[in-house]
């Protein structure tokens, strides 16, 4: 975010125009879901406006992540923002250097007197959102991470035992090899190349992706992500790419369709994937760990998350504060978090949900559905691997998203690749740095 526009956000807070509170008071949700993530939300919302007669929550659809944290600044600018708004984990230090724009979450449980307890939530969540003094600044909703999604149909038909060990990215080259040979037109598909195969590929070797520990020991961080390990990974994507072994679809989640329709046999995709392969898939499939490359780094580490958080704008009334935080109180209660990570793949943001989910024998039923969870909290986080606090993320991503288009088309190698994305997206780093202080 430039210096022009986060003055521009600051400078609103003395001229927004609060809504003005009614029998009913309402809060304004707005939030990037859809298909079956957003009907899952509308049932949320439905069910906490059914059970008080207060509030009234209001949920808008926004776009994509990206569209919506930029329809949220622009509401903001307007005097029209909402009450919550739900920003990607990439936006994180965008949202906290819009000082004058949020409300710290921990400040508004606070003072509308729900029910909040910071340490209910689980570590490798909560420490995305809080700051270093221990202050939770957004509420975790959707929290995900990256995991492997098998076909067990496909392998079946190309002659590869369907139960065979993927864990590690050299086994997964072998059955590649494999299904090519069977004359797969898809052996492996990704969502979120960015995400999953250099930001969480680097907390899961334990290898930086930016100095000054992600960016969260400050803004002064340069992009490590074209590292050995991180350029061997893109090398081999590159080389399977070449091969027809890596089919690319796209930036975002544009794979999934693919995968859904039976058409790949390997998905590396967020845990939240659950929702839509369980509704649409018509073929056995099953959940993995995140492959990882043995003898690189410290493999496996933990894999980091990926979604989104809620945050609360500033602006409004004391009554639709306290909206806000009865809301929130809600959406972070066991049974309400426990249905959640249940019917998503999302993970359970608070220890008591995941526990709750266990007892009722949902992992037990429903083989694979904690593989994510296991892959979060098996090991302490690192400081490679507790996330990523980056300035002017989505805009970097942008610029990794072009780089690794051109490794698979086999136009740049990997080091190239890399190296022009480090470059560009330190230039982008060192506007925010200056812009923030």
């Amino acid at each position: 975010m430039t210096k022009t526009l986060l003055g521009a956000i600051a400078a609103c807070t003395t001229a927004l125009t609060p809504i003005a509170a009614s029998a009913e008071t309402e809060v304004q949700f707005w939030h990037a879901f859809t298909g079956r993530l957003g009907e899952l939300v509308a049932a949320q919302v439905e069910d906490f406006n059914a059970s008080q007669d207060a509030y009234t929550v209001v949920a808008s659809h926004k776009g994509n992540y990206s569209e919506t944290l930029n329809a949220g600044i622009a509401a903001f600018r307007a005097g029209e923002q909402p009450h919550i708004l739900m920003v990607f984990e990439v936006g994180t230090a965008t949202m906290m250097a819009a000082e004058g724009a949020i409300r710290p979450v921990h400040e508004v449980m606070a003072e509308s007197g729900a029910e909040f307890d910071p340490d209910a939530y689980i570590g490798s969540v909560k420490g995305y959102y809080t700051t270093t003094d221990g202050d939770m600044l957004s509420l975790p909703f959707n929290s995900s991470t990256p995991v492997l999604w098998v076909n067990r149909d496909a392998l079946s038909e190309a002659g590869v035992d369907p139960d065979v060990d993927l864990t590690t990215w050299q086994q997964v080259g072998e059955v590649l090899d494999t299904l090519k040979a069977a004359g797969s037109d898809c052996p492996l598909v990704t969502a979120w190349q960015s995400w999953i195969h250099l930001e969480n590929f680097s907390a899961y070797h334990d290898v930086p992706f930016a100095t000054q520990d992600n960016g969260f020991a400050g803004a002064d961080t340069e992009l490590a992500l074209n590292g050995d390990a991180q350029v061997a990974h893109i090398s081999a994507m590159g080389q399977w790419a070449q091969d027809g072994k890596f089919i690319y679809t796209g930036r975002r989640n544009e794979g999934g369709a693919n995968f859904r329709a039976g058409e790949c046999a390997l998905f590396t995709e967020s845990s939240a994937g659950y929702a839509g392969i369980k509704a649409e898939a018509e073929f056995d499939f099953d959940v993995r760990p995140l492959p990882y490359w043995e003898g690189v780094g410290n493999a496996p580490q933990n894999t980091i998350i990926g979604g989104a958080s809620l945050w609360v704008m500033e602006g409004h009334e004391a009554e639709e504060y306290a909206g806000v935080g009865a809301f929130l109180a809600y959406l972070s209660s066991t049974p309400v978090q426990a249905q959640w990570h249940q019917d998503t793949g999302y993970l359970p943001i608070t220890s008591a949900a995941g526990e709750a989910t266990r007892e009722a024998g949902f992992y037990e039923e429903n083989p694979g559905t904690d593989v994510a969870v296991i892959q979060m909290t098996a090991k302490e986080p690192t400081a490679n691997s507790k996330g990523l606090r980056l300035g002017s993320f989505d805009q970097i991503r942008g610029i990794i998203d072009e780089e690794l288009e051109g490794v698979w088309a086999g136009d740049k190698t990997a080091q190239g690749a890399l190296d022009s994305a480090a470059e560009r997206g330190n230039q982008l780093l060192r506007r925010f740095e200056q812009a923030t202080n």
